[in-house]
């Protein structure tokens, strides 16, 4: 990452994401609607669409790396919780077996683990991607007036990880260099490294935040009437954006409040699943869900056309 990058808090993921380009309340009132409907819908139909453009929407953004954390993590806790939830769930008319200890297996209770475990994963898929897009200046930038302090605390949350992540490599590399990295010496030894490198980590971590927070407080941050720089500006693509937006959301709670998500499992599996103001609903939820992918699509066609102009 270039030190231009760095300073206006753009990822290296960012770089190739048109979405990540509008403003941040694009951004971030998009992944409020899709993160809550998420968790709120347990509607099959629901579900498929959700968890559909997180996938691909994590994948355009992270790619290996989402799929991956994909296979490695999401696919082993889905079937996890899919399997647990019908060993201490035995609701539903419908038995297919008994366990062991004479509880009955029934198809309600398999059908509800399965789409808990994909509202999971279907949240958690949504979350990374928030965690790419919405940095810590946007974050600093929506609430640093209403809520200074939160604000501040959410921003240094979301770099946590990757900047940890940056420093015990550069330690562990240092330490390496002195040969008293974690693979050097016998099992005494590395458990004795690892834990010097996690002492020099911690120390690092304390300081850095007594000096941001030293910092912040000497530019006046949080005080009443103190003016601020931003880099981000609403332009009249970003009122279009959050017209659309406030379309399909409005469409979808409608929707929901008519009974169109509404799904039962127990004691029997019954819920909407046709009809044309059905199909409606669950269109106008798929296009909300398809926004960041489509916008990316729109414009990479825009600069193809505009490269082939200039052959």
């Amino acid at each position: 990452m270039s030190t231009m990058d760095e300073k206006q808090g753009i990822t290296p993921y960012q770089k190739n994401d048109s979405f990540a380009g509008y403003h941040p309340v694009v951004n971030f009132l998009y992944f409020v609607a899709l993160i809550g409907f998420a968790m709120f819908f347990m509607h099959p139909v629901s579900l498929a669409i959700s968890f559909l453009w997180g996938a691909v929407y994590a994948v355009y953004l992270k790619g290996k790396k989402a799929l991956r954390v994909g296979l490695l993590y999401m696919l082993p806790l889905l079937i996890f919780t899919a399997i647990l939830n019908p060993m201490f769930n035995h609701q539903g008319i419908t038995i297919l077996a008994y366990l062991p200890n004479g509880n009955p297996l029934t198809l309600e209770s398999i059908m509800y683990g399965i789409a808990a475990a994909g509202m999971l994963v279907t949240v958690i898929t949504w979350f990374s991607c928030f965690n790419v897009v919405m940095t810590s200046d946007k974050i600093i930038y929506l609430f640093g007036r209403i809520i200074p302090a939160l604000s501040l605390i959410l921003s240094m949350a979301l770099r946590l990880v990757p900047r940890f992540r940056a420093q015990i490599k550069i330690i562990s590399n240092a330490q390496k260099g002195i040969g008293q990295d974690v693979s050097s010496g016998n099992i005494y030894q590395k458990a004795k490294h690892g834990i010097k490198i996690l002492s020099i980590m911690v120390t690092w971590a304390l300081e850095n935040a007594i000096e941001t927070a030293d910092s912040m407080k000497c530019r006046g941050y949080g005080l009443p009437g103190r003016t601020a720089f931003s880099i981000f500006r609403f332009h009249r693509r970003d009122g279009y954006a959050l017209g659309y937006i406030f379309i399909c959301v409005a469409i979808v709670i409608t929707g929901a409040a008519t009974g169109a998500y509404h799904f039962r499992y127990f004691p029997s599996i019954q819920g909407q699943w046709s009809g044309p103001y059905t199909i409606g609903v669950f269109a106008a939820y798929f296009a909300l869900g398809a926004f960041p992918v489509f916008i990316n699509l729109y414009s990479e066609a825009r600069l193809w056309k505009h490269i082939e102009s200039k052959i």
